[in-house]
């Protein structure tokens, strides 16, 4: 087993509490004034004492030189980092071509800018620059190609394939305490990344539009594949990750014929490997209904180039507020990814998958109309509620989702959610597990993480909705999960047992990508899936530990399995 990070440097381990370290933000500004010693932190280094390393902050790669930010002596940072040419004009909509190499050595301590996206309730990030097909890397420091030999994670940011960046994630606890070398990439969003249309179908040929967002991810891949030994990581060890639409990116990517042998293995946290995208057809009609709302009638290669030249402020209004996801039909992503793997046809590699126990609870109370919300509210509306919403089945969701239990019909509601019909839920996770473990030569380690006091997202207490906090109890719900792996995302920062419960998840994690096994020293054992008693349940000591959980009884799937 190799060495420790920390131990290689000579230094006693970190802190647990890796948020205190510099945000990327804050690495950008340390870097900015970080002349006076010597640049980036590494003055001593040369002083003779038992700790001294070479952590030099330029690194080759194969389109030039970088310099990036070496944090404390312990690890590095490069940032805004191009893996593929700007995809504008008429690279717009298409696959992403290689990048222009560089000459002088290119200043990476500065995130590169995120694609174009609107701000919301939940994201905010607005930009309009399409130039945004960047990666950063993380790396402990004192390492180069030589020590070419950690496992590499490479992570696929969620938000609802319309927004987020790459460079939202401080990766260091990951590169520290698990000693691996961490890549977030950027890839174009919204109607840059997925707009399907006959016309530009025609253009593009067997790739089939609405793909780029697929296919820029696979050329950060690539990217990593030709340049991540640099940074001393192992391009034969790759491990891809992300959550929410990330999660959606890694299942399709395991599905990808034009992905074979650039992923070694696979974690997807809160979006099921068997849910179902748009095919291109049913994709071409939603995006000939963009073409004409920013102006782009007729037909053939007139339509593509006024698609190309209009603003991008036009094409993100224009972008439909559900859906816009990945596009099945095209050769990089010619089936289901769900059918992909039950047939036996995709790229097999060991699975890591998981969920939340409350994960619909964010959205909800976003999808249901302002004035409907405080009549759901009210414990005494609860059984008109469920009548209305369940019908013959409302007295046996009332025996097993109780007012008592939930305070409110509106989290009853959002219970229900949690537990079936969506592609976040536990049921349909459920399935995605038993499928991944019925697929010849893999297997795939199931988790549901339970933390119910872990902030949240998005605050329904706090305005503009101020739900009484004993009517609308947020629990482990979408994305709460993410600071315990990426410390200060949001939130007020872990409690002294949370970072108990990270530790163990950033070492299962981290783990995995080092062998497809989660399981090691210092953590509790984790057997593959073989039924839904096998989960692995992350919580708190005080409620139940890490320790396995059925995941299917606690969220009804046999009230909610198809007749």
């Amino acid at each position: 087993m190799r060495t420790p990070a920390h131990r290689r440097l000579g230094r006693s381990p970190l802190p647990v509490r890796v948020g205190a370290v510099l945000t990327a933000g804050a690495l950008a500004l340390s870097a900015c004034s970080g002349d006076d010693d010597g640049g980036g932190g590494t003055a001593g280094a040369g002083e003779g004492s038992a700790a001294a390393v070479d952590v030099s902050e330029v690194v080759g790669t194969a389109d030039g030189e970088v310099r990036g930010t070496v944090v404390d002596d312990a690890y590095r940072v490069f940032q805004g980092i191009p893996y593929a040419a700007p995809p504008v004009g008429e690279l717009r909509f298409r696959p992403p071509e290689p990048p222009e190499p560089w000459e002088e050595t290119r200043d990476a301590t500065a995130p590169g800018s995120p694609c174009p996206q609107v701000a919301g309730a939940t994201n905010p990030t607005a930009s309009t620059e399409e130039d945004c097909l960047f990666l950063d890397v993380t790396t402990p420091a004192g390492l180069d190609a030589s020590d070419g030999d950690l496992p590499v994670m490479v992570w696929i940011h969620g938000g609802s394939w319309r927004t987020g960046s790459g460079s939202n994630y401080d990766a260091s606890r990951l590169a520290l305490e698990g000693d691996v070398v961490v890549v977030t990439i950027n890839y174009r969003l919204g109607p840059f990344g997925f707009l399907a249309q006959g016309d530009l179908s025609a253009a593009i040929g067997e790739a089939g539009s609405g793909s780029a967002g697929l296919l820029d991810q696979q050329a950060a891949l690539r990217w990593v594949e030709g340049n991540i030994e640099a940074f001393g990581g192992d391009p034969g060890n790759v491990t891809v990750f992300g959550e929410s639409a990330g999660a959606s990116a890694v299942c399709a990517q395991l599905a990808s014929p034009t992905a074979e042998g650039l992923v070694d293995k696979a974690i997807a946290q809160s979006y099921t490997c068997t849910a179902e995208y748009s095919t291109l057809e049913e994709a071409e009609q939603v995006g000939a209904g963009v073409a004409g709302t920013v102006g782009c009638t007729g037909t053939g290669e007139a339509v593509v180039e006024c698609l190309q030249r209009a603003p991008v402020e036009s094409l993100l209004t224009a972008w439909p507020a559900t859906g816009g996801e990945f596009v099945v039909g095209g050769s990089s992503l010619p089936v289901q990814p769900g059918d992909a793997i039950a047939s036996g046809d995709w790229n097999r590699v060991p699975v890591l998958h998981g969920n939340l126990q409350d994960e619909n609870t964010l959205f909800v109370p976003l999808r249901i109309p302002a004035a409907e919300l405080p009549g759901l509210l009210d414990p005494a509306t609860y059984d008109a509620v469920l009548a209305a919403r369940f019908g013959e089945r409302a007295a046996e969701v009332a025996r097993r989702y109780p007012l008592a239990d939930h305070g409110s019909p509106l989290r009853v509601l959002a219970a229900v959610a949690s537990d079936t019909g969506s592609a976040l839920s536990t049921c349909d996770h459920v399935d995605a597990y038993e499928t991944l473990a019925g697929a010849e030569g893999t297997g795939v380690y199931a988790y549901q993480f339970r933390d119910q006091t872990a902030d949240p997202l998005f605050d329904f207490n706090g305005p503009p909705f101020s739900f009484p906090a004993d009517r609308y109890d947020e629990g482990a719900q979408h994305a709460a999960e993410l600071p315990f792996l990426f410390p200060g995302l949001f939130g007020d920062g872990l409690t002294p047992e949370q970072e108990e419960l990270s530790t163990t998840m950033v070492r299962y994690w981290t783990n995995f990508a080092a062998s497809g096994d989660p399981n090691g020293d210092g953590v509790p054992g984790w057997e593959p899936y073989s039924s839904p008693a096998d989960v692995q349940g992350l919580d708190l000591a005080a409620d139940g530990g890490v320790a396995p959980v059925d995941v299917a009884a606690d969220a009804n799937c046999d009230l909610w399995a198809p007749a």
